[in-house]
């Protein structure tokens, strides 16, 4: 996965988890990234439009980049439903948010219409 794609999942399960704005540290503690690093992608993130950040304060997804992470979410449970369920790898889902922005939507798609069982959609 590429790593900005990572971070915005990250904020987006962060959201989910608890209220926003979210803190740079949980997402770094998520994703075992140093807070600096995590500052830095929220950074180029608001610049494209996808997020607010407020030093101090946390960050914030914005409709846009609310429905690119939804996207993502959406890639890494198809993935790590993969992972788990046919190849039965261990750690299935630290495997899938490596993985899941090199995927397309299309992509992820056609994989979660050949796992043995019904995909249920992952968005609110």
């Amino acid at each position: 996965m590429s790593r900005p794609s990572q971070y915005l999942l990250g904020l987006y399960i962060a959201e989910h988890r608890e209220s926003s704005p979210v803190s740079p540290g949980v997402v770094a503690e998520m994703l075992g990234r140093s807070p600096a690093t995590v500052i830095e992608a929220f950074r180029q993130f608001e610049n494209d439009g996808l997020l607010r950040y407020e030093p101090y304060d946390g960050a914030t997804l914005t409709d846009a980049g609310r429905r690119r992470a939804a996207e993502l979410h959406d890639t890494y449970v198809t993935l790590s439903w993969f992972f788990r369920g046919v190849l039965d790898i261990d750690d299935h889902e630290t495997e899938a948010m490596e993985m899941c922005g090199a995927v397309s939507p299309a992509v992820a798609e056609r994989l979660a219409s050949t796992l043995p069982f019904e995909r249920e959609d992952t968005r609110d």
